[in-house]
């Protein structure tokens, strides 16, 4: 330890990324020893939960991930690094396999064995499972996800849960992790996994935390921030779809060919499979159990990566209302091509969802409004906007009959197939930076009935399979329910805009 030894030796203890290439050494591909230099994603990980540590005392989070992206390597560094300083902490890893087991702790034993001795903490028992450092009272603890009740006799304050989607036992196993790891600060739990379907607990997980439900967040890496995923182009001559999934990632022409190369080696020709294995997005991840995705993954990329446009025609605004339970309450709105961002919001009762129906109506003055009275409960608010005077309001009941039935099963497929059809067609934009629309929008399937009508997979199978209400993406089909004439042609601000417009009408100043 060169230069100013007290000052180094603090940001040792308190910077991973300067720690790491100086005290953690890993194995290479060709067997070799080499410093731990964090990648890109495992910089990205890194900086997402020191993020969350520091707004909430703890980390809570959820990485997934494409194969041999260093996530369970960063995440072993990490704990390494908070357990050999700190006094009285306890690791636990737990796996899906033995072997996948038995190689975590190998690695976290290259990392003590070759641990500079200024920070390397004293060792009174180093075994095949086990690593026990004595004067910190401090232990790490391995196990399998192989019965019911692995893991549930221990304490502990950080845990890592590698490849979760293939836990077998998988809801056993989450429930004992909140038995052995305390509610408190300073604990930090941290699953990853690739995808492996739909339906099961890491799916579910994902979901949740992508909506901002619970403590956990959802960290995601896709494939394309590996360096090693390249290969020399050779005779690899890219079809139309691959120049429209490398213009959409920006990837260069070797990732290509990689990607190109490992479809067909290593996945017979399945893309599906790939985009399970190395996804691209969070939706793709997903995609291969999903069965027909109605609105392609690729479709709903793309949108996302295009230029805002103008919004011409007329405005169209809608409400997907829910009071309780896991769903929420989504206003949408939507001018043309161009989708404005979404509004959620959760467990709000039917008169709340009035008032504030009536005050986006007063701002954003839309040309239809387009509100889902499923099962009565919107039936209520559009009711009471009547009552108010608010005009162009239109109930929209997602099983009654559809205006074409002889293409379509109900009204919602109607909504659904029409908002397909324009996202093939028309190149609409997507809010950048809302996953959830993303992920809802592919998760929707489809079948046809014995008539060649357009069905789609019930909210209640849906949510059988462990796959979230589409809340949003219900809020978006709602705008294409009704056909309505522009009554202005112009562009609409945004609400804080309009806010402080009318504020400034009324002699008052509302802040930026």
């Amino acid at each position: 330890m060169s230069g100013d030894a007290p000052n180094t030796l603090y940001r040792l203890r308190t910077d991973f990324e300067f720690y790491a290439p100086r005290c953690l050494n890993i194995l290479k591909k060709d067997g070799k020893l080499a410093q731990f230099k964090l990648n890109r994603a495992q910089r990205y990980i890194h900086r997402m939960l020191e993020e969350q540590r520091a707004r909430t005392c703890k980390v809570r989070a959820i990485v997934l991930k494409g194969r041999q992206q260093g996530a369970s390597t960063y995440i072993a560094g990490r704990f390494y690094w908070r357990s050999s300083g700190e006094f009285g902490k306890r690791v636990q890893i737990l796996t899906h396999e033995i072997p996948a087991t038995q190689n975590l702790f190998r690695m976290v034993k290259r990392y003590h064995d070759n641990c500079p001795s200024v920070v390397k903490p004293s060792t009174s028992n180093s075994s095949a499972t086990e690593l026990v450092f004595d004067k910190l009272d401090t232990r790490y603890g391995i196990s399998t996800a192989g019965s019911q009740a692995t893991g549930r006799s221990a304490t502990a304050q950080f845990f890592h849960g590698s490849e979760v989607a293939f836990w077998p036992h998988a809801e056993d196993h989450m429930a004992g992790i909140g038995q052995i790891v305390p509610d408190q600060p300073d604990t930090e739990i941290i699953l990853e996994s690739t995808a492996n379907g739909i339906g099961n607990l890491f799916h579910s997980m994902c979901m949740r935390a992508i909506r901002g439900r619970g403590d956990y967040i959802l960290i995601f890496v896709p494939w394309f921030w590996e360096e090693g995923y390249r290969r020399p182009v050779g005779d690899y001559v890219p079809s139309e779809d691959d120049l429209e999934y490398q213009s959409q990632f920006d990837l260069d022409d070797e990732q290509m060919a990689w990607r190109a190369n490992k479809i067909e080696s290593d996945f017979k020709g399945d893309i599906s499979l790939f985009n399970q294995e190395y996804p691209a997005t969070v939706d793709m991840a997903f995609q291969a159990a999903s069965g027909l995705s109605l609105i392609a993954p690729k479709d709903v990329a793309e949108a996302r990566r295009r230029k805002r446009p103008d919004g011409i025609g007329p405005l169209i605004m809608s409400l997907d209302p829910a009071e309780y339970g896991d769903d929420d309450s989504v206003f949408g709105l939507r001018r043309g091509r161009l989708v404005y961002p979404f509004e959620a919001f959760h467990g709000r009762g039917p008169m709340e969802l009035t008032g504030m129906a009536a005050e986006r109506l007063d701002i954003h003055d839309p040309d239809a409004f387009c509100v889902d009275v499923t099962g009565g409960y919107g039936r209520g608010i559009v009711e009471r906007l009547g009552e108010l005077g608010y005009k162009r309001i239109y109930p929209i009941n997602f099983g009654e009959r559809a205006l074409d039935p002889e293409i379509y099963a109900n009204r919602r497929a109607e909504m659904w197939g029409l908002m397909r059809d324009w996202f093939r067609e028309q190149e609409p934009y997507l809010p950048t930076d809302d996953d959830v629309i993303a992920a809802e929008l592919s998760s929707v399937t489809y079948h046809y009935d014995s008539g060649r009508r357009l069905v789609l997979t019930s909210k209640e199978k849906m949510r059988n399979d462990g796959i979230p209400s589409p809340d949003r993406g219900d809020a978006l089909a709602l705008t294409f329910a009704v056909r309505v004439a522009d009554r202005k042609q112009r562009d609409t601000p945004t609400w804080r805009e309009r806010l402080k417009k009318r504020s400034r009408g009324r002699g008052t100043h509302m802040s930026a």
